[in-house]
């Protein structure tokens, strides 16, 4: 298996997920380092050396995009996934890898801010998702950035994938979401018929294609879903319609969320995992919204799940809880109870990832009449 990808591999990897244009003079990789919060691992250091090992070829290769700097940068890690960055970062200098948060406090900081202005194009191989927040980022501004958290050399292959077709694919799933009124899920546990209905009103969608050549977007890389916030209940008179249940496979424990109002409000299953859940979404209301349905394509790529969810999400269909205002919801940072609370986590519904779970159906309600969008796990006449 391949360890990394060369210069010019690089260079097409950058060109086809960003198109740089005059308007961009450089490009910042941004890694988080491990701290007495969050300990290291074999993945985590091996992401750090590819991300070094990355802003050194294309600083050499920057002239072939027409970029003025390519600049690494490490930052203290936050604590939680898409909980927001810290206010500054350390600036690399080509002269080792950091292994902890410690190896930066004594050198000089440098403001996220600043960095952003002077980097237009953003790369984030993180071990927490930085996703929310570079999305927040970006809003109203010339940043682009592709978030690669738990980025894997398992997942290489699905770098060099046809992003084109797969945006194609996404788009069109986008614009049946964007007409939908609802999605009714139905779920097969063992003899067990589970069903929700996700209110998908005052909501646009959105399409992660792998390419992101707009300003002001950030999104994930590998890609390749579309996804939706479903309708929170946030406008006077008008609750959210989303209701039903939700299972979910936590180790070999099938934990059933009852929903009402687009939020897990009770746990009707027992078990360990159960109880667990049951207890967070008491202590943490926020994570008990429901805060996206995504709608994965790589898996008719050949793309085989790799055990994180920066690519495994993108293999077919996902609902996530937690945070969503980096999606367009209503649910941001400040309705957790601390900064270390806060979280999107998306479940995914693949026979790898939860294999007592069967997605026997996904049914969009249009304008015109109800659609058949997917069976048992595969897309039904959509591309």
């Amino acid at each position: 298996m391949d360890r990394s990808l060369n210069g010019p591999e690089l260079v097409r990897l950058v060109r086809r997920v960003f198109a740089p244009g005059p308007r961009d003079e450089g490009l910042a990789i941004i890694v988080d380092l491990p701290d007495e919060r969050v300990p290291d691992n074999p993945d985590w250091r091996r992401r750090r050396a590819l991300a070094a090992e990355w802003a050194g070829l294309l600083d050499d290769l920057r002239e072939e995009l027409d970029l003025k700097r390519v600049t690494l940068a490490w930052y203290r890690n936050v604590g939680a996934n898409n909980a927001d960055l810290p206010d500054t970062c350390v600036l690399g200098t080509g002269g080792g890898v950091p292994a902890v948060s410690a190896d930066i406090e004594v050198l000089p900081s440098f403001p996220f801010g600043r960095l952003f202005e002077q980097h237009t194009l953003v790369l984030a191989p993180t071990e927490l998702s930085a996703t929310a927040p570079l999305k927040v980022a970006a809003r109203g501004t010339r940043l682009r950035a592709a978030t690669m958290p738990g980025f894997t050399e398992a997942m290489l292959p699905a770098l060099r994938l046809d992003y084109v077709e797969i945006n194609r694919r996404v788009r069109l799933l986008k614009e049946l979401l964007d007409r939908a009124e609802a999605a009714l899920l139905r779920f097969g546990v063992g003899a067990e018929l589970h069903e929700l209905r996700l209110d998908l009103r005052h909501r646009a969608a959105h399409a992660s294609g792998g390419l992101l050549h707009d300003e002001g977007t950030a999104g994930n890389l590998p890609s390749g879903e579309a996804y939706i916030v479903p309708y929170e209940g946030e406008r006077p008179g008008d609750p959210s319609r989303s209701a039903g249940v939700l299972p979910v496979q936590i180790d070999d424990e099938i934990v059933l969320y009852e929903i009402a109002g687009n939020r897990a409000v009770g746990v009707l299953s027992r078990g360990p995992h159960s109880d667990a859940e049951r207890a967070l979404i008491a202590r943490e209301p926020a994570y008990a919204n429901l805060a996206e349905l995504g709608l994965g394509v790589l898996a008719d790529f050949g793309i085989a799940p790799v055990g994180s969810l920066l690519l495994d999400e993108k293999l077919g269909l996902h609902v996530a809880f937690g945070r969503s205002d980096h999606f367009g919801g209503a649910i941001g940072p400040r309705d957790f109870t601390s900064p270390a609370a806060v979280i999107h986590l998306d479940r995914v519904y693949i026979p790898q990832t939860q294999p007592r779970i069967e997605a026997r159906q996904v049914v969009l309600q249009l304008p015109d009449g109800d659609r058949l969008l997917m069976e048992n796990g595969r897309y039904r006449d959509v591309f």
